[in-house]
């Protein structure tokens, strides 16, 4: 958590294709925090138990990304992408988003991404069951939790400049 002269710490989550990492992005560039995208850390610093070939992903190996993480997320001043949230310490951030994102657009991101049948409905089927949304809930403090809809560049634009506006307030007071 942030202190008197440390900058917040930010998680940015929510199923697969609502926005994460563009949202997590833009803020990042406008406020200086520094971005880190928890998928490519299992990949680059190798957080993980090899490749899945039924999910079509990497088994995550949570204490690996966890302790990797603790230095940077001690220091202050992170975003964090990642599409799930109940593995990380409550005491990492100041702040956790949800995005959601309407079924038929989602559907739409995660067709385009080339998703696997079985992949593609997983992932539906989290996000109709607010399973992400759950999951934060259940892990944070209620009054960090923000659920935030990302159906359209709209909605992603607000929800930067809504975000980009926190980090500044939370600066102000430093």
């Amino acid at each position: 958590m942030a202190g008197p002269d440390k900058l917040p710490n930010i998680l940015v989550t929510g199923t697969p294709g609502t926005g994460k990492t563009t949202t997590a992005q833009q803020v990042a560039q406008a406020t200086g925090l520094t971005y880190i995208n928890v998928g490519d850390w299992v990949k680059e610093k190798e957080l993980h138990d090899g490749w899945d070939e039924e999910f079509d992903c990497y088994t995550m190996d949570e204490d690996k990304i966890v302790d990797a993480m603790e230095d940077s997320l001690s220091a202050g001043g992170q975003i964090v992408d990642y599409h799930s949230c109940d593995f990380f310490p409550e005491r990492w951030f100041d702040l956790v988003l949800v995005l959601r994102c309407d079924n038929g657009v989602l559907y739409d991101r995660l067709r385009a991404r080339g998703y696997s049948e079985k992949k593609l409905q997983e992932n539906m089927e989290c996000e109709i069951m607010q399973v992400v949304l759950e999951e934060a809930r259940e892990s944070y403090k209620h009054e960090i939790v923000h659920e935030m809809q990302s159906n359209s560049v709209e909605d992603m634009e607000s929800n930067v400049d809504r975000m980009v506006q926190w980090i500044n307030e939370q600066k102000a007071r430093q």
